[in-house]
């Protein structure tokens, strides 16, 4: 079940239904599996609660590092990348998912660059670099067509990168 609705035009943040994220958190409660963690992170993220999630990105970054595979830990790495940038630490989000993206095109793994570089480019929309982050955005829907991803992800994308175009004129007219 998916629990984004969409996403908001102006920030890029996904749009939830609250109530359920709350009660899949309750549902999950202490689970301490990988996937049970990274659930966990991204609905602390999206609940706007960053700093539970932040503690908990990275004690899934370490789970995955000991644990996982290196799809795991670059799964893990990007999510934690994006809490930090929900978080404002754009420099930091943007070494971390510039790292995993070349990491993951280096082994071919498309569908994981592709989240990657999608969240890369929210990190750049977010710091008002509009052009960056529709390259980003381009790259991710490249991968992802690449990678054979529904239409629900592809959609995604180009929303993101129609939402860049019109931050980059707005930003353009203004000046």
């Amino acid at each position: 079940m998916s629990y984004i609705h969409g996403y908001d035009p102006d920030t890029l943040h996904e749009q939830v239904d609250t109530r359920q994220c709350k009660d899949r958190l309750d549902e999950i409660g202490e689970e301490r599996s990988l996937p049970a963690l990274l659930e966990r992170v991204w609905l602390l993220k999206v609940l706007d609660r960053s700093e539970d999630a932040l503690v908990l990105s990275e004690q899934s970054v370490r789970v995955a590092r000991m644990a996982g595979t290196r799809k795991d830990l670059l799964r893990a790495r990007i999510l934690h990348a994006s809490v930090l940038q929900v978080r404002g630490a754009y420099a930091a989000a943007d070494q971390e998912l510039t790292t995993c993206a070349l990491e993951a095109e280096g082994q071919g793994w498309s569908a994981i660059a592709a989240f990657a570089f999608q969240h890369r480019g929210k990190v750049h929309f977010a710091a008002g670099d509009y052009d960056q982050a529709r390259a980003d955005f381009k790259r991710a829907l490249f991968l992802r067509q690449e990678a054979g991803a529904d239409d629900r992800a592809l959609t995604a994308t180009l929303e993101a990168i129609d939402a860049a175009d019109r931050r980059r004129a707005r930003a353009s007219v203004a000046s």
